[in-house]
């Protein structure tokens, strides 16, 4: 009898499953959260990144990079901007940084100048930007943002959107996982 005692204990009881079942999803779940305080999977839904990113691109944020670094001109972020959706609430845009605090921008020629000197943005669609604007001082903790699809791209260069104050940032987009066939580091 004491032989199946033993033997009793060392099997797991139904209730003692269901506890360690329970105890795997909580683990599980708290993971999950741990991870999406540094990561926000996003889904791209404009044109106005391409061809560097398209409508339906899945990518990852890095919510906290702006956190422990800084941002630099060529980043390609989400920010709540005044814009709003269909629901009535802030619309997120994607853009790339343009420029930084203090930096002066400027559009002529088809070309963007950042403090007097042309950029050269293989990054974008077309390989020009139309349209003249007179020089821009991005304002100290603010910055300056484009779509690479210039043609399109609802950016700083619009009054609505203006620049960019840096407690709108939402995060870096660092990765992107769909479709698989161009999956990996986005820059």
């Amino acid at each position: 009898m004491q032989h199946e005692d033993e033997i009793m204990e060392k099997e797991p009881g139904i209730g003692r499953s269901a506890l360690l079942f329970v105890r795997d999803i909580a683990i599980a779940f708290a993971i999950l959260i741990l991870i999406l305080q540094f990561v926000r999977p996003t889904l791209i839904f404009e044109h106005s990144m391409e061809n560097t990113l398209h409508p339906q691109d899945y990518v990852f944020l890095a919510k906290q990079a702006y956190t422990f670094g800084e941002v630099e001109q060529g980043d390609i972020l989400v920010f709540k901007s005044v814009l709003l959706d269909d629901h009535g609430t802030n619309k997120n845009l994607i853009k790339r940084v343009i420029g930084l605090p203090g930096d002066v921008i400027e559009i002529k020629d088809s070309a963007v100048y950042r403090n007097g000197e042309r950029l050269v943005e293989p990054y974008t669609k077309d390989g020009v930007t139309e349209g003249v604007m007179a020089p821009v001082t991005v304002p100290e903790d603010e910055y300056f943002v484009m779509g690479d699809n210039r043609r399109v791209s609802l950016d700083s260069r619009r009054e609505e959107v203006g620049c960019v104050p840096e407690e709108n940032l939402v995060g870096k987009v660092i990765f992107r996982l769909f479709p698989i066939s161009t999956a990996g580091v986005v820059k």
